[in-house]
């Protein structure tokens, strides 16, 4: 008999064309049997989720616009955290462990077995190599949504940007849970004074910039399909048209020898007709061909000439909107005087706990 109770879980039913639309139509809560540790391998743990976070990767999967896409139905839930209650002889956690599962191994953004358990659940099937210990006295809440942010950003600070102390950071968008995870990564290796956030002096200045952006990328996308569509059929009337004269020369040889066959000697009548014909079909398929291959090298000269004359015109539009729009001087200011850190690190604790992990 299963020791667990049953719970429920989320399943996205079918994907749609935005998250709204699918949150609100094909988003359900439905029962979930309790995974029975009977069944389960002795590499694997069973996690209670006691908190799991909602990111963008999270509502781009419903509207399968993510690159990894599990397949409907399935249960969302990229980030969560729990305790484990259940592990098998071969994991490494034991019960009662307060964790956080990698959604990187385990979940819909992972690629194995385990794409299925989604954080948005009573439960969570995992092996043991998915479940990290959380760091310092963080809570459930809090761990559930420190991967995302925070490993995303200390992969760009420090893994790549190798940020040193004193040295100056630019971030963007650091509004959001990764920027500001950045801002204050970037705080605690020392950078924090001379940490500076980007704030344009109009928060919708930079739309007209983006919508004029998005035009000319797919005003040019359609051209250059448009060019390309045409240079390809060309292609392929200039590539048949030789085939057609090898053919008209191949018929002209076979009636010659058809003709010897039936009339013998005096069958040159027929092996001159022949030849005739294989000579005026060889000058057709020459005649197509000639004006088909001149046509095609013109064209491709023409287009390239044309798509590279785009993205110039593109460039010094976009460069001339950027300088319409940037943001003056007096938008850039220190973190400093803005936010010494994200919005509630302080009751977070962050610091500590991730000087401990």
């Amino acid at each position: 008999m299963n020791p667990l109770p049953d719970g429920y879980r989320v399943v996205v039913t079918a994907f749609a064309e935005t998250p709204p639309e699918a949150i609100a139509h094909h988003l359900e809560l439905v029962p979930m049997p309790a995974p029975d540790p009977a069944e389960r391998a002795p590499h694997e743990v069973i996690v209670a989720v006691r908190a799991a976070a909602v990111g963008w990767v999270d509502l781009l999967m419903t509207s399968g616009q993510y690159q990894h896409m599990p397949k409907p139905p399935y249960t969302p839930g990229l980030e969560c955290a729990g305790e484990v209650v259940w592990a098998g002889p071969e994991a490494r956690a034991k019960i009662g462990d307060r964790v956080i599962v990698d959604g990187l191994e385990s979940g819909p953004r992972s690629l194995g077995a385990y794409q299925g358990s989604g954080g948005f659940a009573t439960y969570v099937v995992a092996p043991s190599s998915a479940v990290l210990p959380i760091p310092g006295g963080l809570s459930y809440d809090q761990a559930s949504a420190l991967l995302g942010s925070y490993e995303t950003a200390y992969h760009c600070l420090v893994t790549r940007g190798r940020l040193q102390a004193g040295e100056t950071v630019l971030i963007h968008g650091a509004s959001g849970a990764t920027g500001l995870a950045a801002v204050h990564l970037a705080k605690l290796l020392g950078a924090g004074a001379k940490t500076y956030l980007a704030v344009m002096s109009k928060p919708s200045s930079l739309s007209p910039v983006e919508a004029t952006r998005r035009e000319l990328l797919r005003k040019t996308e359609a051209l250059a399909a448009d060019v390309r569509r045409g240079m390809s059929i060309i292609a392929s009337v200039g590539s048949i048209a030789p085939f057609v004269g090898l053919l008209g020369t191949v018929f002209g040889i076979i009636t010659a020898f058809q003709g010897i066959a039936k009339e013998g000697s005096g069958g040159l009548g027929a092996v001159s007709m022949g030849i005739s014909e294989a000579l005026y079909e060889t000058a057709l398929g020459l005649v197509v061909a000639i004006p088909a291959v001149l046509a095609f090298n013109w064209l491709s000269a023409q287009a390239d000439a044309l798509l590279l004359a785009l993205e110039q015109a593109r460039g010094e539009f976009l460069d001339f909107l950027e300088a319409r729009h940037a943001p003056s001087p007096e938008g850039l200011r220190p973190v400093a005087a803005v936010t010494a850190r994200p919005a509630g690190a302080e009751a977070l604790g962050l610091e500590t706990a991730l000087r401990g992990a």
